[in-house]
């Protein structure tokens, strides 16, 4: 899809979509000409909008990133997920060639030694594969709350992504956390169980822990590094992620 301008496009469906329900705004994107790709984590938040597109017999793509190290719980809940929806879930995995160029180049977890070592896995694991999924697509569906972090607060309806060059929609960025677990529990949405053992924000299993009373959502992410807003670059430009791979596949 071409837009004269696309980031008149998306700031004309963000006004559009505001008033909107979840479903409602599925249903919009739903509609719109061109492919349209859900990427899931399979948290609380990704299986809300899972279940509002299998519910409503939406066609939009669903998949999601299965990085090889990601908890045996997550994995489980993929295969449970489809069969409560009737819908396939496209996973998309690392190439064992980036593996092995980042083990090789920082060992295995090297991901702990230092924050540039943490984004390379996180390129080779997430980045490069979320290129794959959303390779000819024109619009990306994603789980992102204003709630989740600091570094979310402001997130729109839909935007336009000039690196990816389509549009980013989220349709629960207006949703409280009471509002996912309220859903959840109408339409009996599985989730995964690492939730109720302090989990809110579920990533690679090495990578996240359950958090402290009264910390943020996602303070469980990456804990050992200092910089509050820390992300893997799925959301957040990271342009130091992708050195190891351009230095070992030249």
């Amino acid at each position: 899809m071409s837009f004269v301008n696309s980031s008149d496009f998306a700031a004309s469906l963000n006004a559009q979509l505001e008033a909107l329900t979840l479903e409602e705004r599925l249903a919009v994107v739903a509609g719109l000409s061109g492919r349209a790709v859900f990427t899931t984590s399979l948290g609380i938040e990704d299986q809300v909008i899972t279940a509002a597109i299998g519910l409503g017999g939406l066609s939009l793509e669903v998949a999601t990133l299965d990085t090889g190290r990601l908890f045996a719980e997550t994995v489980a809940l993929i295969d449970e997920t489809e069969a409560r929806f009737n819908l396939k879930i496209v996973r998309y995995r690392p190439r064992e060639a980036d593996v092995d160029a980042y083990a090789s180049a920082y060992g295995l977890n090297g991901f702990y030694d230092s924050v540039e070592a943490r984004h390379a896995c996180c390129h080779v694991r997430k980045l490069v594969p979320l290129a794959e999924a959303l390779s000819g697509a024109d619009f990306w569906i994603t789980g992102l709350r204003r709630g989740q972090s600091g570094n979310r607060a402001t997130t729109p309806f839909a935007e336009w992504d000039a690196e990816r060059k389509l549009t980013k929609i989220n349709p629960l960025a207006d949703w409280s956390i009471e509002d996912i677990n309220a859903y959840v529990t109408a339409q009996a949405v599985p989730i995964n169980p690492l939730h109720a053992r302090g989990y809110p924000s579920i990533g690679c299993e090495p990578c996240t822990r359950a958090i402290k009373p009264g910390e943020p959502e996602r303070a469980g992410r990456w804990w050992w590094e200092n910089d509050e807003k820390r992300e893997c670059g799925l959301h957040v430009a990271e342009a130091a992620a992708s050195s190891v791979i351009a230095t070992a596949n030249p």
